[in-house]
């Protein structure tokens, strides 16, 4: 509309970056628009309405565009009570902030409560203090939409990260006295949710999860935050059991997912006196949820305490000495004998490569302790091919010494599977030594094929195409589909030694064994059975069809001139 010379803005057309407000102004009385607009107008681009109605028309359409409205109370029809009213009711428009101008100093208390800013008296004898509280309001709404926009999860309206720990923090600072929990959830294995059910149906599980943690947090007095895919942490009061936590972020998930799916890892940091930063804190719940295996088959909880921070210090010196074990010679390979057992009597068939880390300090270090810190500092290739260059060597040693050639199985990480010079890397030290590419196997876990099964599934298709051999380890710890089994390029099957504990004649694990070992044998790919340690558990395995056998009622692990007493004897026996 035209209103004494001045033209409405076409709102549309501004997209500059540095562009002027818009404000509309809302009021009956030209003299009062034409006031304003003198007052206002060569700071900002003004917009006029006569009505309520002609400013709620304008708002709707224009909301995008307009930075405050000035709104008159008392006008023909409709007052702007109504304007506020529709205002605060719209999600679109109860964020533009509006001032409310009127002589009904009565009019204030109800202005506020349905949703004004600030208020302007008439006459307007102050034009700085118009501009000034107009400026700041604008200021506040641009703030407070900023906020919104980087301070929200979009996936599921829980806080992000950085607004969460900046909220913890300015709460500690008001409750200086309040005990507090750091939480952090975690859904084990996620990914699979994706990979089996489709990106839509994972959306849903994490909405699940986020108003389990939004409940938990509204119900003990805090705040919670979506960190990443998969993890939520929450900010609460210390409580003195976890159960309605549990519960309730699972209750949630089992209105999406069959309960028995549900596997979540709850790690918590209960701390009585602030003893550490916010961000230690969530350090040690993070560590707590990390010491619950990924593969545990329920929700679990984990509170971290003494001992495990007793466990953390022993880690961080162990991870501040790993350069030294690498150059200083303190990690050893070691050999696991197999044996064949397909025929008569059992032979001596080729071995697995394992290490062990004699710490000058702590002794002996178990691996399972220290590869996942390997993992966790980078150095997990450094150790690898230490490894693989020590085997090939040994491997060519025991040729030079007893004239024949024992083939080696090695560990690979799943960050070197990717690497872009493995297949050289493995070439040159098969050279170097003078082996044949089919001297070394490559074991690779079962859960790397299950974490990125298009990738992997490529990648080890490459590795074998170029000689190497590769087996599945640790099958039955993931959770491979038989289809998925069907289509892997692999050499052997290794069953998981938690498979092979508990089996006795036509019990539950036999029967999955048994299961397994057909399906292998339909595939025509030979199965490898570890951690067999009685004679009852060799029997069971060679007469069901397993085609190689390791453990301890063969033989413990063995130093290279232990194993290569071995390979002596083994080879006289033949002659």
């Amino acid at each position: 509309m035209t209103m004494d010379g001045v033209t409405r803005l076409d709102i549309g057309a501004k997209h500059e970056w540095n562009f002027r407000r818009t404000i509309l102004i809302v009021d009956d009385e030209p003299v009062n628009l034409r006031l304003l607009d003198n007052i206002l107008g060569d700071e900002y681009d003004i917009d006029f309405a006569q009505s309520a109605d002609e400013a709620i028309n304008i708002v709707q359409t224009e909301k995008d565009a307009i930075s405050l409205v000035l709104l008159d109370l008392h006008m023909p029809g409709r007052s702007g009570f109504a304007v506020l009213d529709i205002m605060r009711e719209d999600k679109d428009l109860q964020n533009i902030p509006v001032i409310v101008v009127t002589t009904d100093k009565d009019a204030e208390v109800e202005s506020l409560k349905r949703g004004a800013v600030d208020f302007l008296g008439k006459p307007y004898d102050k034009p700085e203090v118009i501009k000034a509280r107009i400026g700041r309001a604008i200021e506040l709404f641009i703030d407070r939409a900023i906020i919104g926009a980087t301070g929200l999860d979009r996936l599921t309206g829980l806080m992000t990260r950085d607004f969460f720990f900046q909220y913890c923090q300015e709460y500690d600072k008001f409750h200086p006295e309040q005990q507090v929990d750091a939480v952090i959830i975690n859904f084990s294995k996620f990914h699979l949710i994706n990979d089996l059910y489709g990106r839509n149906f994972g959306d849903m599980v994490l909405k699940s999860m986020a108003e389990g943690a939004r409940t938990v947090a509204r119900a003990y007095g805090g705040v919670a935050c979506r960190d990443n895919a998969d993890s939520f942490y929450l900010y609460i009061e210390h409580q003195k059991d976890y159960e309605y936590l549990k519960k309730t972020v699972t209750n949630k998930l089992y209105t999406t997912i069959n309960n028995t799916n549900v596997r979540l890892r709850i790690g918590i940091y209960p701390d009585f006196y602030r003893s550490c930063t916010l961000q230690q804190r969530f350090d040690r719940a993070l560590h707590a949820c990390n010491s619950i295996s990924r593969n545990a088959h329920d929700t679990e909880v984990s509170i971290y305490d003494n001992k495990m921070h007793e466990k953390e210090l022993y880690e961080e010196q162990l991870l501040a000495d790993i350069g030294d074990a690498l150059t200083h010679n303190q990690i050893n390979v070691i050999f696991q004998p197999k044996y064949d057992v397909s025929g008569d009597a059992p032979v001596l068939c080729s071995s697995e490569a394992l290490i062990r880390w004699k710490h000058p300090k702590f002794g002996y270090v178990p691996p399972d302790l220290f590869i996942p810190l390997f993992e966790e500092n980078g150095q997990i290739k450094e150790l690898d091919r230490y490894v693989w260059r020590e085997t090939a060597h040994q491997i060519r040693r025991w040729k030079d010494m007893y004239g024949v050639t024992m083939p080696v199985s090695v560990n690979i990480s799943r960050a070197e599977i990717f690497a872009p010079d493995l297949i050289d890397f493995l070439t040159g030290i098969v050279v170097e030594n003078g082996l044949e590419n089919s001297d070394i196997s490559l074991e690779i876990t079962e859960t790397a094929y299950t974490d990125s099964v298009n990738n992997i599934v490529d990648a080890v298709a490459e590795i074998r195409n170029h000689g190497f051999k590769v087996a599945m380890d640790d099958f039955g710890k993931g959770y491979s589909s038989l289809n998925m089994l069907t289509n892997l390029p692999i050499d052997s099957l290794k069953l998981d030694m938690a498979f092979i504990k508990d089996i006795a004649i036509d019990n539950k694990e036999m029967h999955i064994v048994e299961f397994i070992l057909d399906v292998a044998k339909f595939l025509g790919v030979p199965v490898i059975a570890e951690g067999v340690e009685s004679r009852e558990q060799y029997l069971l395995l060679k007469e069901s069809g397993c085609n190689i056998i390791q453990g301890y009622y063969f033989s413990r692990p063995l130093t290279s001139s232990e194993f290569g007493s071995l390979i002596e004897k083994s080879v006289s026996s033949t002659r």
